[in-house]
């Protein structure tokens, strides 16, 4: 409804004059962004933190709305720059609902250079652009704009909010561009925004895929400060610095962060415990453990079962290759590879996931204290003795 309610005023007010019809409805269309939108990205933040579906909904109203509309909305925008004119909250709030390109996006980076600069000095601002720009990259591919925008000085105060940072980092991890999310971090720091739970996972996630003494020191300072201010820090953050450890062959602090691990019967959870057993040289406890984990492939069909990646089982057998405990890991390995107990994932795979949607408790219903009839209060029927 808020969408309904400033675009098609905007969009009059703002296209009136102009005569050449493109409908960015059919634009849309066109491109095949439509079907692609339902294909979509794999990243570390769940569907309901990054809300790029939710964002593409709200331009494909947008775009609906506009259909028949005369001008182009995007170029008389970037003319209205030109000019120097002012920037309106609704009108930016369109514009950024409307770019279908690297050049619109360009368009509505420098429109909020210059909304940035005219309200600077407004303490509280009405409307959040941070996070909406942010989607806006994401969905485009526009990873190093959304880089170079989050750490520009002049943009102080414009990403106010750790979604937008968060947003951005999450889509340099999925390109592969490290070193960019972690400077992103770093001006987030400097900039004294706060680190939220999102942060903290995105974090551990950029330092276990630098995995170097340097990102290890990183990942441990933030745990560290997080666990002294007590904040809160998800198993999914755990399950990277612990990786991270072991991959540091920091073999005693990966002890210590799993043990921070509350609940550790999923997947992950049970493949790194096997892991760092392994690295612990408590070849036998980890073999007890994968004993454990057959048997239960005699349970009922709905009973889960766990699964254990090759990967991981590869390196167990070349850590007890030559020992006496050698034969007994390969029956067991074999024992779980018959009940197809073993996964071809990776434990890169099983940590760089995008997790489920956070789910939403349903409201209690609260007993109704007056009469639809007679609007009157309700009595009880019960007599009381």
């Amino acid at each position: 409804m808020a969408l309904r309610k400033f675009s098609s005023s905007c969009c009059r007010s703002f296209l009136r004059e102009h005569s050449s019809p493109k409908t960015t409805f059919n634009t849309l269309q066109q491109s095949g962004w439509i079907g692609s939108r339902f294909g979509a990205k794999r990243h570390l933040l769940s569907d309901d933190v990054v809300r790029l579906e939710d964002f593409q909904r709200r331009k494909l109203a947008v775009a609906h709305l506009i259909t028949g509309s005369d001008g182009n909305f995007i170029e008389l925008f970037g003319q209205k720059l030109q000019r120097n004119s002012l920037v309106g909250r609704d009108e930016l709030k369109l514009l950024l609902h409307l770019c279908q390109s690297a050049e619109d996006a360009k368009t509505a980076r420098d429109a909020i250079y210059r909304y940035h600069a005219e309200n600077r000095n407004l303490v509280h601002r009405e409307y959040k652009f941070g996070p909406i720009f942010m989607r806006l990259c994401y969905e485009l591919g526009l990873e190093k704009m959304a880089a170079a925008t989050l750490t520009d000085k002049e943009m102080r105060g414009f990403f106010d909010g750790p979604a937008s940072f968060n947003i951005g980092v999450d889509m340099l991890f999925v390109k592969g561009y490290y070193d960019d999310a972690l400077e992103v971090l770093r001006f987030m720091r400097s900039q004294s925004v706060p680190f939220n739970e999102d942060t903290l996972m995105l974090a551990s996630a950029v330092c276990y895929k630098l995995n170097t003494a340097e990102s290890h020191a990183i990942c441990t300072s933030l745990f560290e400060e997080a666990e002294v201010k007590g904040r809160y820090v998800s198993k999914h953050a755990y399950c990277f610095a612990v990786a991270l450890a072991l991959k540091q062959n920091d073999v005693e602090k990966a002890r210590l962060l799993f043990a921070r691990i509350t609940s550790t019967d999923n997947r992950l959870c049970q493949n790194l415990k096997i892991l760092l057993l392994v690295a612990s040289g408590a070849t036998q406890e980890a073999i007890v453990d994968l004993s454990s984990a057959v048997k239960l492939s005699q349970s009922p069909s709905f009973v889960r079962k766990p699964e254990f990646s090759q990967e991981l089982l590869d390196r167990m057998r070349r850590h007890v290759a030559g020992q006496a405990r050698a034969a007994e890991a390969e029956r067991v390995i074999s024992r779980l590879e018959r009940a197809g107990q073993v996964t071809r994932q990776t434990l890169d795979d099983m940590l760089c996931r995008t997790p489920a949607p956070k789910r939403k408790m349903a409201p209690i219903a609260q007993e109704r204290r007056t009469s639809r009839r007679t609007r009157q209060p309700r009595r009880s029927l019960l007599i009381s003795e």
